[in-house]
């Protein structure tokens, strides 16, 4: 009986862990595809060399679950860092995992460039946004202003010979998307048009968010992207997530793809805090 009791509890407590998340209504966005809009911040070329790495990380991430990825729009900087690229992320409950993303991620390290060995501290910026569907933002026609120009940068013979790229502009919120990855003019409104739909779908959950937030302080929140949530401390080889104290001491597996430890640590500490009556 001795020996059972020893094997059974930790199954319990196992059972319980998997029968938390059961126990609670799950949001109807969790289950969508995302986009997520990934952007260098302070800190120059070194945010930028930052920026690449996270997008590396989020790439290796959704290989090792299946998903897919689709780059929607990308921005090199120098050195071989990443000034923006916004991607759709495919897969089952996309949004679910990725909505646990959004932030400033802050990164400590030397620079290569820097001859005196100094730390420096720049960050980079991700926004996770349901993928939304027609039926959940209606858009009329009279509310934009369509404007084509000539795409630049790098490309194949298509470049700058004809006006493929596309700006939208939504006039009711002065939000504005362009698009010039795309080899047409219609491709490229396509594409243009998906993020100003998710854009315009986020903006209405942050309303909704604001005003539950008034109700409750959460310790884990997805609705303020201007907090610190993460630092990626290279001398130390540490990554803190600050919304729930979680630290690892291994900073290489994580930008190689092992961010779900992450994810996972705060979907459960959601769950938790909601059990406990904070939702």
């Amino acid at each position: 009986a001795e020996s059972e009791v020893r094997r059974l509890e930790p199954a319990i407590e196992a059972l319980e862990e998997r029968l938390k998340p059961l126990l609670l209504p799950r949001d109807p966005l969790d289950d969508r595809n995302c986009i997520v809009e990934l952007r260098a911040g302070t800190g120059g070329d070194e945010a930028a060399l930052f920026a690449a790495d996270l997008w590396r990380m989020y790439s290796r991430y959704v290989e090792r679950l299946g998903w897919k990825i689709e780059v929607i729009s990308m921005s090199d900087g120098t050195l071989g860092g990443v000034k923006e690229v916004i991607f759709k992320v495919v897969g089952a409950s996309a949004f679910g995992s990725m909505r646990w993303e959004s932030g400033v991620h802050r990164v400590q390290r030397v620079p290569e460039t820097e001859a005196q060995g100094r730390i420096h501290t720049s960050a980079a910026t991700v926004a996770v946004l349901p993928e939304a569907e027609e039926i959940d933002v209606r858009i009329e026609d009279k509310d934009l202003r369509i404007d084509v120009f000539r795409s630049s940068g790098p490309g194949g013979q298509s470049v700058n010979t004809t006006d493929s790229a596309v700006r939208i502009t939504h006039l009711p919120t002065g939000l504005v998307v362009s698009q010039q990855d795309q080899k047409s003019q219609l491709q490229n409104k396509l594409k243009a048009m998906e993020v100003l739909r998710a854009r315009l779908l986020d903006a209405r959950i942050a309303e909704q968010e604001a005003e539950r937030s008034r109700l409750r302080r959460s310790q884990v929140s997805s609705g303020d992207r201007s907090a610190k949530i993460r630092t990626y401390n290279f001398p130390q080889s540490r990554v803190t997530d600050h919304r729930i104290n979680f630290t690892t001491h291994d900073l290489p597996g994580v930008l190689n793809g092992d961010v779900g430890l992450f994810i996972e640590a705060l979907k459960m500490a959601d769950i938790e805090e909601k059990l406990s009556g904070g939702g």
